[in-house]
């Protein structure tokens, strides 16, 4: 096979979920958006509907078809880009549950589907989606007595839990919302983890199921390996690869690798990256390619088959941090050549 193998570990998401809920005293949904992480949605939602999760989280409204074939009539998903101009049908058709960001929002809500469920998003400060300060003060009479399923914000530096911002937002949160009855949720999986002034009466994790940072303690979920098409033996002096970017210093042995930036694995990982085979580095040298990487196997005892380059010694968010990125970059820009594999 001339493709990568990506292993998922429906078994191991399924533990995220349940260690991240342990951690709350309230409703505990799942963020599957950008088709889980790019890890698959109807996998991924099925595993978590088994665990009790009954409120899922996508981006967009057309995520929500995938979602809703998977996990039945009886969850509800939330959009959380609101209702979009021509989002109505799929609105309606599909049972979606949009998450509301202005009041021109609100109003093509109430005017073309004034019985469907919604919720409400609230800017608390990150400046990205949600009612400000005054908008919110002119609609939220009105709009909560049409009863939404959630009043919700977003922080911005959850990951960093020493950040003035997160009690900043967590004030702003307060000052807006103190008071009324609807449900209200603020924490993603950074949230969840700064305790239970952040949790108020939902959570919704989303990168932590997929056994990334900052979850500490998450299991991991996903490995990837890579086969090697073709060795060679190089002298000291020899170069390789676009721009002669790399010179062997010593007599080397090189394997090339199927699997490029076309499969997601960015340019910057030329950089001083490695794979893996077993427990033992195998540095990348020379550029990342589109379809093809190359990388010094000369301390192996073994020519290799393939090698690993999300792994055990070498988590998602290690390697995306060799690039100068992050795991969700990663995860979600995995390309659809590998083939896959669900465990658990």
């Amino acid at each position: 096979m001339s493709t990568g193998h990506l292993t998922i570990d429906l078994a191991a998401i399924a533990a995220n979920w349940r260690a991240l809920n342990a951690l709350t005293g309230c409703e505990t949904a799942a963020v599957i958006k950008a088709d889980a992480y790019g890890l698959g949605t109807e996998r991924v939602a099925k595993a978590l509907a088994k665990q009790g999760v009954r409120t899922f989280y996508v981006a967009m409204s057309e995520e929500g078809a995938a979602l809703r074939a998977a996990v039945g009539d009886k969850a509800q998903i939330r959009v959380l880009t609101g209702h979009m101009r021509g989002d109505t049908d799929i609105i309606a058709d599909l049972n979606l549950t949009p998450i509301l960001n202005s009041v021109d929002q609100i109003n093509r809500h109430f005017e073309t589907l004034p019985d469907q469920p919604f919720g409400l998003q609230l800017d608390t400060g990150m400046n990205r989606l949600g009612l400000e300060w005054d908008d919110w003060a002119a609609v939220a009479e009105a709009t909560l007595r049409r009863k939404p399923v959630v009043v919700m914000s977003h922080l911005a530096c959850a990951d960093e839990p020493d950040h003035p911002m997160n009690p900043y937002q967590l004030d702003v949160f307060h000052q807006m919302t103190d008071g009324i009855t609807t449900p209200r949720s603020l924490a993603a999986t950074g949230g969840i983890l700064l305790g239970p002034d952040y949790h108020f009466d939902e959570c919704r994790p989303g990168i932590g199921l997929y056994g990334g940072l900052p979850f500490d303690d998450a299991r991991p979920v996903v490995r990837l390996d890579l086969p090697v098409v073709q060795i060679r033996n190089l002298t000291a002096g020899e170069v390789v690869g676009y721009g002669n970017s790399w010179q062997a210093e010593r007599p080397t042995r090189l394997a090339t690798v199927a699997a490029g930036y076309a499969d997601g694995l960015h340019r910057t990982l030329s950089r001083g990256s490695a794979l893996f085979h077993g427990d033992t580095p195998c540095p990348l040298v020379g550029r990342v390619s589109m379809d093809l990487i190359t990388v010094d196997i000369t301390d192996l005892r073994d020519d290799p088959a393939s090698l690993a380059i999300i792994c055990g010694p070498q988590p998602v968010d290690r390697l995306a941090q060799s690039a100068g990125t992050i795991g969700y970059e990663f995860l979600t820009g995995l390309g659809h050549r590998y083939s896959r594999r669900y465990v658990g």
